[in-house]
């Protein structure tokens, strides 16, 4: 049976699974779908349209699923999805989308996220991610798997954020990070592969070493973006075969990578 605590407001609209747990003046409004597992702390407000997957831990004072904060919004019927495993920390602020974009703002699965995050509106989150506490996103930023964002991280609008890539404290991403990449300062800058986390993972030795190569010839060649793309691409087979994940990103258009 559900464990919902007597002060909880719960909408008549909203449907939770049988085992779901819901903390002391949680509010759940309507059109919320929460899945089997999950718990809702204490002061949450969870607002509809949003759908929530299964064993998610939303910590108290989070705010889910409230209308986006952008002027030419006008109660257009978008919203949030959030998949399975995920840990929301405290104060956390995760927006609707917009029609001006896919509708809808998504976290994916298993993130870590911690006290404090903003996930603006249309921001397209994957899984396995790090968010430290304060890291801010604005509208329609996407975020790829395995990326960790260090405290006081904030990411301008439209910002592309590569798989495995990281960045430091208090970093301002104005432009795109490409995948396997450390970034830190403010504007951001590049510093090297994401080396420890990578090995983490279980990447090999040679696909550690061909990846400092594709950062060289990215970074420390002085080549023309797109003649360093196909120096990488051409590279990106057999067991080298992930470099295709730092040409495609490449390929893409965005805000240009940071220098």
């Amino acid at each position: 049976m559900a464990r919902i605590h007597p002060t909880a407001i719960i909408d008549p609209k909203a449907e939770l699974a049988d085992d779901v747990v819901v903390g002391p003046y949680a509010i759940i409004g309507a059109d919320v779908e929460i899945g089997a597992g999950t718990t809702v702390g204490a002061h949450a407000v969870i607002e509809g349209p949003t759908k929530i997957g299964r064993d998610n831990r939303i910590y108290p004072f989070v705010s889910l699923g409230g209308p986006p904060q952008d002027k030419k919004y006008k109660g257009e019927a978008t919203r949030l999805e959030i998949g399975d495993c995920n840990t929301i920390r405290e104060y956390c602020t995760f927006n609707r989308g917009t029609i001006q974009d896919a509708g809808v703002t998504r976290l994916g699965n298993d993130n870590w996220i911690m006290a404090y995050v903003h996930l603006a509106h249309d921001c397209q989150v994957g899984d396995h991610t790090i968010f430290a506490n304060n890291a801010q996103l604005a509208g329609h930023v996407k975020v790829g798997d395995w990326a960790i964002l260090g405290g006081f991280t904030v990411v301008h609008q439209f910002v592309r954020i590569g798989a495995h890539s990281i960045t430091a404290m208090g970093t301002i991403l104005l432009q795109d990070l490409p995948p396997y990449v450390v970034a830190a300062g403010n504007p951001a800058q590049p510093h090297g592969i994401n080396v420890e986390g990578l090995k983490r993972r279980g990447f090999s030795p040679d696909v550690l070493a061909g990846l400092r190569r594709a950062y060289k010839t990215l970074y420390r060649q002085g080549l023309r973006l797109e003649d360093a793309m196909a120096a990488i691409q051409a590279e990106a087979v057999g067991e080298l075969a992930p470099l295709r994940l730092l040409s495609d990103f490449l390929a893409q258009p965005g805000r240009g990578i940071i220098r």
